[in-house]
């Protein structure tokens, strides 16, 4: 169990795995281009800093609701850096190769751009100080990885631990706290100032700190940004980044043993091969928590007093493994924690409380190989054959090598089959929202207009799923 930044999303008040997000092409942020006013200038920025003109660090977020959580601006010590001035903005700190594009956003007279005073190396700019602008805190210029770049933005990365994969890890290595200021539905709580809390950060929330980022003179540039950004797949909403305390498997112990299962496995077509390899390698610890009323319950007790303590072992599972096989997962809800604690800890009920959260869909439906391939004498494990979608590499086939693998230390299937799927004839997904679901009955039966949708008969159709190639995508409607 650890706090750590996930997918989180406020329509749903749960946290999500990346195989529950969607990325809708059509989103477009706000993205800001800030000024942080250095206090204590690192030793070759020095010079260039004074009260009457003091250096700036340039930063750009896609997400101005993170910055009541910034704690650090991060560096790439390889990259080259410049300080540049001009009257609109004072001195600022950017990436070298961005300069040009920087002084296009600042909508600068046509002849006019920035001046350049010293190109310094990232690592010169460590050990530099700056103020927040909009709480009375100074926090450091730090090294980040390799993540850092100069494809977009200005070199430098706002760094809130509490948003962020990257900015978590570059946090971990500085001792930086996990500040989080975001409660379960999305709104400001109270840490990020009286001024903002209660405001949703995916709306009014993000234009305010927008608004008094301006206020205060350290907003060089908002504008609109298109990019690919998590929706929560079943709300079709937008999510955040936040830290919570969840309950992880940690991949890295055995990805190794399961890149070589993969190799032991049929793949049909070929490149699904390709395409599991791809997302267990790049898989880091996985969220199995979710905060969900339905599902299978994670059978933890937690200590009433401190909430932190944790009761998790042999003894008690054995215990719940016995109720549930009675009663059912449901008797997690129904019982009190004096029934559902082994005879040992029967006396101490009083000290536990049980856990809320439920696994993660894809814990339990890539357990399947366990609960039913392996439990039933007219099955076989592992398995001969999964059969499912495309999709399904980084759901179902990924969790049931994932979780097999780290039990037998082998695949759960002998072979893998994937098929496309039936999209409507301009290649959109069918759904009920949409409005474009073909009914099978309506090819074989026809419709209203006999005229305008024939009846084609259930061998016309049969013909026609025999004949599609079954490995990619296939378009059907009445043209």
């Amino acid at each position: 169990r650890g706090r750590k930044p996930v997918h989180w999303s406020p329509s749903s008040r749960t946290a999500l795995a990346e195989a529950e997000l969607e990325y809708p092409d059509n989103h477009v942020s706000k993205s800001i281009y800030v000024a942080f006013e250095v206090v204590e200038p690192s030793e070759s920025l020095q010079p260039f800093h004074s009260e009457q003109d003091p250096v700036k660090m340039a930063i750009w977020t896609t997400t101005p609701w993170t910055m009541p959580a910034n704690l650090a601006v991060a560096v790439n010590p390889e990259l080259s850096y410049s300080v540049v001035q001009h009257k609109s903005t004072g001195r600022l700190v950017v990436a070298t190769d961005l300069i040009e594009t920087i002084a296009k956003k600042m909508d600068f007279s046509e002849d006019e751009s920035f001046e350049i005073l010293v190109t310094l190396k990232g690592s010169d700019l460590i050990g530099t100080t700056y103020t927040h602008p909009l709480y009375e805190r100074n926090s450091p210029v730090l090294a980040g990885g390799d993540y850092i770049t100069t494809e977009s933005g200005t070199g430098l990365v706002h760094t809130a631990p509490g948003h962020g994969q990257e900015d978590y890890l570059t946090g971990l290595k500085n001792g930086l706290e996990l500040l989080s200021p975001v409660d379960d539905v999305g709104k400001f709580t109270i840490e990020a100032g009286e001024k903002f809390v209660g405001m949703s950060v995916l709306g009014e929330g993000n234009q305010a700190i927008i608004d008094a980022l301006q206020t205060e003179g350290a907003l060089l540039k908002a504008e609109d940004y298109g990019h690919k950004y998590p929706y929560d797949w079943r709300t079709k909403k937008p999510t955040i980044f936040r830290a919570t305390d969840q309950w992880f498997a940690s991949v890295e112990g055995f990805r190794e043993s399961a890149l070589k299962a993969i190799d032991t496995v049929q793949w049909v077509p070929e490149v699904g091969k390709n395409r599991i390899n791809a997302f267990v390698s790049g898989r880091g610890d996985w969220c199995i928590s979710r905060q969900r009323s339905w599902g299978v319950p994670i059978p933890v007790f937690y200590d009433k007093e401190t909430g932190k303590e944790v009761l998790l072992n042999d003894s008690t599972l054995e215990h719940i493994e016995k109720v549930f096989a009675e009663q059912g997962s449901d008797a997690w809800w129904k019982l009190d924690e004096v029934d559902l604690l082994p005879e040992e800890y029967k006396s101490e009920a009083d000290r536990w409380k049980k856990g809320t959260d439920t696994m993660d869909v894809w814990f339990d439906s890539g357990s399947s190989w366990a609960g039913v391939a392996n439990a039933r004498k007219e099955l076989s494990y592992p398995a001969d054959m999964y059969l499912e979608g495309s999709d399904q590499h980084r759901g179902w086939f990924q969790s049931s090598l994932l979780t097999s693998v780290a039990v037998n230390d082998k695949a759960p299937y002998k072979t893998v089959l994937t098929h496309g799927f039936v999209l409507d004839e301009k290649g959109f997904k069918m759904s009920k929202s949409l409005g474009n679901v073909i009914d099978p009955l309506q090819v074989i039966e026809g419709g209203n207009n006999k005229k305008l949708e024939p009846a084609y008969g259930a061998d016309v159709l049969r013909l026609w799923v025999a004949s599609v190639d079954y490995s990619g995508d296939v378009n059907i409607g009445p043209n």
